[in-house]
């Protein structure tokens, strides 16, 4: 009996879950955007990279939330940090590919 009225529930429970918890979803955006660079290093493609840019603008987005809401900010920082090298390797890819 699971049906649209569940997935809408879950939906609705997935926003408010990131709306109370901007830390975790930054550290979760952080992750993302590690794993879609590494997918563009190991295979470096143009939508391996727009993928891997687009999850760092995400990352960086959710910084800004975390930051305005100023909870778990040694986690924030370490992730920030975590967020720099991960720009710098996509940097590394892209100067490599010639973008």
């Amino acid at each position: 009996m699971y049906g649209r009225e569940d997935a809408s529930l879950a939906k609705h429970s997935d926003t408010s879950w990131k709306n109370d918890h901007p830390s975790t979803l930054f550290s979760n955006s952080v992750q993302k955007a590690d794993r879609a660079v590494k997918q563009a290093m190991s295979h470096p493609e143009e939508i391996a990279l727009e993928h891997a840019f687009n999850s760092i603008s995400h990352a960086e987005n959710a910084l800004l939330n975390a930051t305005e809401h100023n909870e778990h900010m040694d986690t924030v920082e370490q992730n920030k940090e975590q967020l720099q090298r991960v720009k710098q390797q996509l940097q590394e890819v892209g100067d490599i590919l010639g973008k």
